[in-house]
């Protein structure tokens, strides 16, 4: 029998954020950029941000294509949203997440950057720390807001 290796990248999350971290992060914020939020309905960017939104929190979606998502006008970039983000949520491979994070480095204020359950960039997350710019890895922004409310 013939056995194809597979290597896997299977990557140990750092966090430093604690639960109550998240749950104070989750309410003072009160807009949420999401990368990568798909106009389909049945993708999961598009549910968790749905979700979102019915809890009050304002979401901006940032995609390649498309005029509005969930009644929202869509952006390219986070550098193009006119106005303060509390929250970068992110639903894109991990490797995404330095460009994203140098974009957030651009901007006035610091969002928090939160990168979805399954997606892990300790090399940003080193970064995030020596710049003092939250992050959250590895985590439903969801499911972490059903925990603490």
């Amino acid at each position: 029998m013939y056995y194809k290796r597979i290597d896997v990248n299977c990557e140990i999350p750092q966090n430093n954020v604690s639960d109550e971290k998240i749950k104070k992060i989750l309410k003072n914020s009160k807009t949420i950029a999401v990368i990568g939020l798909s106009p389909n309905e049945q993708k999961i960017s598009y549910k968790v941000s749905a979700y979102m939104k019915s809890v009050g929190y304002k979401i901006v979606p940032i995609y390649p294509k498309g005029e509005y998502i969930l009644d929202e006008k869509v952006y390219r970039s986070i550098l193009d949203v006119p106005f303060d983000i509390d929250i970068v949520n992110v639903f894109r491979k991990p490797e995404a997440a330095n460009a994203i994070y140098e974009d957030i480095k651009k901007m006035k204020n610091k969002p928090v950057l939160w990168l979805q359950l399954g997606i892990i960039n300790n090399e940003v997350f080193k970064a995030s720390e020596e710049d003092n710019i939250k992050m959250i890895q590895n985590k439903c922004i969801k499911i972490e807001h059903q925990k603490g409310f």
